[in-house]
């Protein structure tokens, strides 16, 4: 049970500190700590701090000690925060939302779990089937997203490698009635390349190391990630994730939220074809470049449907269309087949989780919902997002997570300080101005249009002919050399911790960030040969065909230049931050 606290574990709340300074912040926070007090208020923010262990504060006593309680009515808690949340949804009819943050590793996938539980708890005490079907799914997802999503990192055993926001949707008495999921930007590249000592994602280990010698065996795997050159740096990473009891998890959690038998073989069906693809290897022979290995390419085909020859075609051949209208076969260099083999391997994968989040999706929206007849519909949405990252070697994946941070930042300056200050000279209330970065500068650096870095990048693979990283990092050199935040070993010659024509570095709100600009090119263009999409589309596999829809048009018929990722990715956060703005 909760009970206040007395003055020997700090003080609750930050705002009652005598002086407001970084160091008396810190000490506040460590001494809380150290008396197994992981959150502490800022006014109505919790600041939690992860304690790295199993602490025994989220039970059924702890969740009846919050229910329907006044935010400061006991210690600090993520379920005070979910129960305000939640009545205050009730009370103003009005939608309402709980924002996750914090670096990586951080705890926040835990909190999202944490909040989830205690609104899936408070809701509906009469238990009638619809509504704990709902609570059921809403919580299920969770364990198979997670297992679909995440990754260990050399920070975080079990690090979200997306970004995820869950509206759920209430009736007018509180019970919830659906839901929806978007999830944002994932980290694909790991399927094919991960730091030393990080794993790819845990769907791949789980399969390997839990499924049965059945399973394993229909779908051509054997029980050993270092046998597969995309899991093979991962099998010797130490983790404190249990694949073999999560793969039975989540297993069920697809049969409980309804996927069908049909389905969670199809599932497993891609993860195995994504581990085979990496196995192949190509060859020069005089002019031509073969594959090396075609038992695997048998494998493929009879795991996605579709046949040999149609794969080995895709693998060593590009289709293209000539300037006359003619249609005509290009053959592979060897680097060109490495890179649309890898290619293919990521586009799988995130085709495949995006398929399962809109198949969650179809499950769990809201179904003949009329206002008339069931009230007004309200939402709580719960956004567990990447965190801040700064690693050895940062690629276009950080700049896109920090990007979203900056983003998040700029929201919650928006919302917590300046409609404060705002308020308080609406009313007369004498304050005392305190003074914060705004970092709407940085945004600026990063999106906006013709001058910011998305912009100069986007630029640099519109453009004809052979544009490299090093030519586009000169665009950005001379673009941005007189931004305070935007530097690089050319316009700061002293720096030796930046090299020439690779790095340039902007300085974050949550610290100096060094980006390698190798690989920011071809990850932008996401590039994907249209052969392949048409491969998975004349799948006889109903799901997979349902995964590549734009595998219907024809070589002649694919003219518009797609959005690049970083754009695609800059247009989601925007739309996220719009939504969030509306519901606080």
């Amino acid at each position: 049970m909760a009970e206040l606290e007395g003055l020997e574990f700090g003080k609750s709340d930050f705002v009652l500190l005598d002086e407001v300074t970084m160091e008396q912040f810190m000490e506040n926070l460590k001494l809380r700590f150290g008396k197994g007090r992981i959150y502490t208020y800022i006014g109505e923010v919790v600041v939690s701090v992860n304690p790295y262990r199993q602490m025994d504060i989220y039970g059924k006593d702890s969740i009846e000690a919050y229910r329907g309680r006044e935010l400061h009515e006991n210690p600090p808690h993520l379920y005070a925060v979910s129960d305000a949340a939640y009545k205050d949804m009730k009370r103003r009819a009005k939608d309402t939302c709980i924002v996750i943050s914090g670096e990586s590793g951080a705890g926040k996938t835990e909190a999202s779990k944490y909040i989830m539980q205690y609104i899936a708890a408070i809701t509906d005490p009469s238990q009638r089937t619809e509504v704990e079907s709902v609570k059921n799914v809403l919580l299920k997802s969770n364990c198979v997203l997670e297992a679909f999503g995440n990754a260990k990192t050399n920070r975080n055993d079990n690090s979200s490698r997306f970004g995820k926001y869950m509206d759920i949707n209430f009736n007018f008495n509180g019970d919830p009635t659906g839901g929806h999921i978007n999830n944002y930007l994932l980290e694909k590249s790991r399927v094919v390349q991960h730091h030393q000592g990080e794993r790819n994602f845990h769907s791949f280990y789980q399969l390997l190391y839990g499924g049965s010698n059945v399973m394993l065996e229909s779908l051509h795997l054997q029980n050993n990630p270092a046998l597969y050159v995309y899991t093979r740096e991962g099998a010797a990473a130490s983790t404190s994730y249990k694949d073999r009891s999560n793969h039975k998890a989540v297993m069920s959690a697809l049969e409980v939220i309804g996927f069908s038998t049909e389905e969670i073989n199809s599932v497993y069906q891609v993860l195995a074809s994504i581990l085979l693809l990496g196995n192949i290897e190509f060859e020069r022979n005089g002019e031509s470049v073969q594959i090396i290995g075609l038992e695997a390419v048998t494998h493929i085909a009879e795991l996605t449907a579709t046949d040999p020859e149609s794969i080995c075609k895709s693998l060593l051949y590009r289709t293209v269309a000539t300037g006359g209208g003619d249609v005509i076969k290009k053959g592979h260099t060897k680097e060109d087949a490495w890179f649309g083999r890898d290619a293919f391997a990521k586009a799988l994968y995130e085709r495949l989780f995006g398929w399962i989040v809109s198949r969650i999706n179809s499950i769990i929206e809201v179904k003949d919902y009329n206002p008339l007849l069931h009230g007004k519909n309200t939402v709580i949405g719960v956004l567990d997002i990447y965190g801040f990252e700064i690693f050895d070697n940062n690629s276009f994946e950080q700049f896109c997570i920090n990007y979203c941070n900056e983003k998040l930042q700029q929201l919650f300056i928006e919302l917590i300080l300046l409609q404060e200050q705002r308020e308080y000279q609406r009313e007369g209330i004498t304050w005392q101005h305190i003074d914060y970065f705004n970092n709407n500068i940085i945004v600026d650096l990063m999106e906006q249009p013709h001058k910011g870095i998305i912009s100069i990048l986007d630029e640099a693979c519109l453009t004809v002919g052979r544009v490299t990283d090093t030519v586009c990092l000169e665009s950005m050199n001379t673009k941005l050399s007189q931004h305070p935040h935007y530097t690089s070993r050319k316009l700061n010659p002293t720096d030796k911790s930046m090299d020439f024509q690779k790095h340039f570095r902007v300085r974050h709100y949550a610290g100096d960030v060094t980006y390698s600009v190798e690989g920011f090119l071809d990850k932008n263009k996401d590039l994907l040969f249209q052969d392949f999409k048409r491969l998975m589309y004349n799948s006889a596999n109903p799901v997979l065909k349902d995964m590549w829809p734009d595998g219907k048009l024809s070589i002649t018929e694919v003219t518009k230049r797609p959005l690049t990722a970083a754009s695609l990715f800059k247009n989601s956060i925007v739309a996220l931050v719009d939504k969030l703005g509306c519901k606080v």
